[in-house]
């Protein structure tokens, strides 16, 4: 039962997408309508060819060209109307599946990352791209078949009641068995397709896992390992996907022997009937023999693809569910109502009684209380797992607080937009990333509308420009997924150049220099040091020596602030900094 709620509530949000296609779904309907008008009309002209040789005992050429005339042209119009229905139909599945892929792409844009952060990546991008494509195949065979399909069946039935009541019935008695079939093994297969994309999705995100650590694994010689890790997902990938293509193909032969059974009954009867008179005097003419035939199998053979897109559908329901279950995940990214844009800030950032954890079992930072003034240089350091760059997480809203209240000029962050509170920080992580493209489009990523001179200039300040020159294409150098060809240390730096470029009034300096050697760390922390003038500026680091000039240093431990002061007076305290600047330094 549970099952089909969710079929009807899958079907149901299909439906919605199908719907924006309002105009094209009544042309596709009347194509097929014509299509299957002229199909089934063929047989009564072939019929009275046959007659038209039979039953006068003699050729009756006059009459057998204008039937001939007229199956020719039905051909022509069967053939106009299918292409056409076809590539509607076609322009309608294709448009519905670049719709859901949209909405799952924009959907993963506005979830928090508290939720992205549950997901294996490989799992959503397995969600995006191969569920959408399984899900385009069986809706394009709905189209293209299922609606046609239905429609030959009753065209068929009618045709045949015209033609002959009593052979109708014992076609219509017998039919109903492929049905029964279809819908036995297609309850069943849902099930094992959706345990064939979960399978997918695992394997999927173990690729994408082990194929971007491919130097850890290398480093600690895990080949082995990760090989048998990916075998056994494979094993139960290659069980599911066997199972659910095993018994989804029972439908076709099983529903093909009924057919046939069928096709024999009403071969086998009409034909008595054709040369019997005693069982059926004039009932049944040999061409009126031949059009119940040909219509008897025009109505089973629907049956027959029917059953096999049961199937299909299945599959395909399976997979449009799991990007639904992405597409309606709940969304808590938004902002507040009643919030609205900055405009014009000092700088001034205070922390009251901040409270956050990941998980209710495991507190994190508690009672967290904090000024910057503006302009001021805020270091934050600590033991790893201390809070530091979840702090900063706090500070650009990528998480929300669990109590207490983060204040910009005295106005709490939860009362401005989130896009106009990020756009007031520039932030340099220590995980770079860089997108596919140019060197140049990839400095310009927070300002596409940038000058190559403002470029250049921003890559001069962030000490880029000269490895930048040394490339093959200078600027114009294209970058693989993720800066491919670059070094760790020159991502970071086109990353400085990126925030160089925008200059906002706030900055973020999460473990800013950590792939950079010492010598360009010297002159980056002078263009650091000119980029923070009358910028307010958090600075996360491990290696102390790079935050001895700070306005404040907050010293946490296990998310608590444990000392606040500058470099000279923490070292004269002999506190925890004191502790762990000295094991910095100590010989």
């Amino acid at each position: 039962m549970s099952k089909m709620k969710a079929n009807k509530g899958t079907m149901k949000k299909v439906l919605a997408y199908i719907g924006r296609y309002k105009l094209l779904l009544p042309v596709s309907i009347l194509l097929a309508l014509i299509t299957v008008a002229a199909t089934l009309s063929f047989p009564v002209l072939i019929g009275d060819a046959i007659d038209c040789i039979v039953a006068y005992r003699r050729v009756d050429f006059s009459l057998m060209k204008k039937i001939l005339t007229r199956a020719g042209i039905l051909v022509l119009i069967t053939a106009l109307s299918q292409w056409l229905m076809s590539a509607i139909n076609n322009r309608i599945a294709y448009h519905v599946v670049r719709d859901v892929r949209n909405d799952a792409f924009e959907k993963i844009q506005s979830l928090p990352l508290s939720s992205l952060d549950k997901k294996a990546r490989g799992d959503t991008v397995n969600r995006v791209i191969n569920d959408a494509e399984r899900f385009a195949e069986g809706l394009l065979l709905g189209f293209t078949q299922l609606f046609t399909g239905i429609l030959t069946i009753v065209g068929a039935l009618v045709f045949m009641l015209m033609t002959n009541a009593v052979i109708t019935l014992a076609v219509v008695l017998i039919t109903p068995l492929s049905i029964f079939i279809a819908r036995f093994i297609g309850s069943r297969t849902y099930s094992m397709f959706k345990l064939r994309s979960e399978c997918e999705a695992e394997a999927t995100a173990t690729i994408d896992e082990v194929f971007g650590n491919q130097k850890l694994v290398k480093a600690f010689s895990r080949e082995d390992d990760e090989c048998e890790r990916f075998k056994e997902i494979n094993r139960r990938l290659e069980g599911a996907t066997r199972r659910a293509i095993f018994f989804s193909s029972l439908t076709n032969p099983t529903t093909r022997f009924v057919n046939s059974v069928v096709y024999a009954a009403v071969a086998l009867f009409g034909a008595f009937a054709a040369i019997n008179p005693l069982l059926a005097k004039n009932v049944i003419t040999v061409g009126q023999f031949t059009r119940i035939l040909s219509y008897s199998n025009q109505y089973t053979k629907p049956f027959n693809e029917i059953s096999g897109i049961v199937a299909e559908f299945q599959n395909a329901l399976a997979s449009a569910s799991r990007i639904f279950e992405l597409t309606e995940e709940p969304e808590s990214d938004g902002d507040n109502e009643g919030a609205r844009d900055l405009d014009g800030i000092t700088g001034e950032i205070a922390l009251k009684d901040v409270s956050f954890s990941y998980t209710e079992d495991k507190p994190l930072i508690e009672n967290f209380s904090f000024t910057a003034r503006p302009g001021e240089r805020i270091a934050i350091v600590g033991p790893t797992g201390c809070g530091k760059t979840t702090l900063i997480n706090l500070l650009m809203r990528f998480y929300d607080v669990k109590s207490g209240a983060i204040l910009l000029d005295g106005e709490s962050t939860e009362s401005v937009t989130k896009r106009s509170l990020r756009q007031i920080f520039g932030m340099v992580l220590q995980d770079t990333w860089l997108k596919e493209g140019t060197v140049g489009e990839n400095i310009a990523f927070g300002d596409e509308s940038a000058s190559d001179e403002r470029i250049i200039a921003a890559a001069k300040a962030a000490h880029a420009h000269s490895f930048i020159k040394r490339l093959k294409n200078g600027y114009e150098t294209k970058l693989g997924e993720g800066g491919e060809g670059l070094s760790q240390g020159q991502k970071q730096l086109l990353s400085i150049a990126r925030v160089m470029l925008t200059l906002p009034p706030m900055l973020i300096l999460d473990e800013a220099t950590s792939s950079i050697d010492t010598r360009t760390e010297i002159r980056i922390q002078k263009a650091f040091t000119k980029m923070m003038e009358g910028r307010t500026t958090f600075v996360v680091a491990h290696r102390l020596s790079t935050v001895v000039d700070a306005d404040a240093i907050i010293v946490m431990k296990d998310g608590h602030i444990m000392e606040v002061g500058k470099h000279e007076e923490l070292i004269k305290r002999g506190g925890f900094y004191s502790t762990i600047y000295n094991s910095q330094f100590a010989k």
